[in-house]
């Protein structure tokens, strides 16, 4: 037999051929061919074993490990869902607590911060200074400025007491009564902690341990021309001095920058606010000209600087009577957290970085 000439498997035709061979060879009643030559195999090459590559033994320790990752997410995600059950249980069955205030600390944690938090963090990137000034227990005062058209600057100043304070502290603010006349506004405003800026209200928080904020400015402060941003309006009598005085409780000025940007107030429609019952009726450049969406506040940057903390417990109990006494502290306060709004302003960069 001549020789035969050995097509490798690489040719298409060839494979072809050699499908419809053993197609062929398939049929019943069809003889055999006669095999031909086979294709030379290639030389065996002689390999390590896997377990000598260089790093296998490594990579198969790492591989028989059991992954750590997987497990502690899904743990967090299983943690997470029993939580939300469980509140969501407590909440329907009522086994929760509310102080004689209407304050709600579960949900406030739960809920009300967690909806705050965003604004805090992303739009209005608030940096906070000094919250250590806060002392880690008993009672304080905290005297902050008032700007922004509408009240979000108190709300910013809880959440950054609540998640920067070092040991975890509460910040219950005194708010005007018009807060407690609308209703929705009312029920939330409660159950977050605040409650009607009165003596009584204060005194009573503050020999609990409570820490209260105040911004004596009020409706003076938060609903001033854009014209007089950053300029302190009279702080009333002095009533948080006395209640300061009366419960010997110390007074933290507190000085927010970024807030009077937010809806710059460039006129006040004042017959309009009468009729509607309100202190004023603010004309920004956005509304009310693009109605509803006039209402979202510019992203500015923000600063909250607590001061150092002004003793009163080192004065006698009629100090509270004493009006020149009373003067000179809250003068002190205003001055304090004036000169920081000046100082915070000088080193801001922008207003919107």
């Amino acid at each position: 037999m001549a020789d035969a000439k050995v097509i490798p498997f690489d040719d298409d035709r060839s494979r072809q051929s050699a499908q419809r061979t053993g197609r062929r060879r398939a049929v019943p009643g069809r003889r055999k061919a006669e095999p031909g030559p086979q294709p030379l195999a290639a030389p065996a090459v002689p390999t390590a074993p896997v377990s000598a590559l260089p790093g296998a033994q490594e990579g198969a320790e790492r591989a028989a490990e059991p992954s750590a990752e997987a497990p502690r997410e899904q743990g967090g995600w299983d943690r997470r869902i029993a939580g939300g059950l469980s509140f969501l249980r407590r909440r329907i069955t009522g086994e929760y607590d509310v102080d004689e205030f209407g304050y709600d600390k579960e949900l406030t944690d739960q809920v009300l911060m967690s909806v705050l938090r965003p604004f805090y963090d992303k739009y209005f990137r608030v940096e906070v200074k000094g919250v250590e000034n806060i002392p880690a227990e008993g009672g304080a005062l905290v005297v902050a400025n008032h700007s922004g058209t509408l009240p979000l600057d108190g709300l910013m100043m809880q959440v950054a007491v609540h998640d920067h304070h070092p040991a975890g502290r509460h910040l219950r603010l005194l708010a005007a009564d018009l807060v407690f006349m609308l209703p929705v506004v009312n029920e939330l405003a409660r159950k977050a902690g605040h409650t009607l800026a009165c003596s009584e209200d204060a005194e009573a928080l503050l020999e609990r341990g409570e820490v209260v904020g105040v911004m004596p400015e009020g409706f003076k402060g938060i609903g001033k021309p854009f014209g007089e941003r950053y300029k302190l309006q009279r702080f009333g009598r002095g009533g948080f001095v006395s209640t300061a005085l009366k419960t010997g409780t110390p007074i933290v000025p507190c000085s927010i920058v970024g807030a009077e940007e937010i809806y710059p107030m460039i006129g006040n429609a004042k017959t309009l606010a009468r009729l509607l019952g309100f202190p004023y009726f603010p004309i920004t450049p956005t509304f009310p000209w693009l109605g509803p969406a006039g209402l979202v506040p510019l992203p500015t940057k923000w600063t909250i600087q607590f001061g150092e903390p002004i003793p009163t417990d080192g004065y006698p109990p009629e100090a509270a009577e004493d009006p020149m006494l009373m003067f000179n502290l809250t003068d002190q306060v205003r001055e304090q957290i004036q000169h920081t709004l000046y100082k915070l302003l000088v080193q801001r960069r922008s207003v919107f970085f």
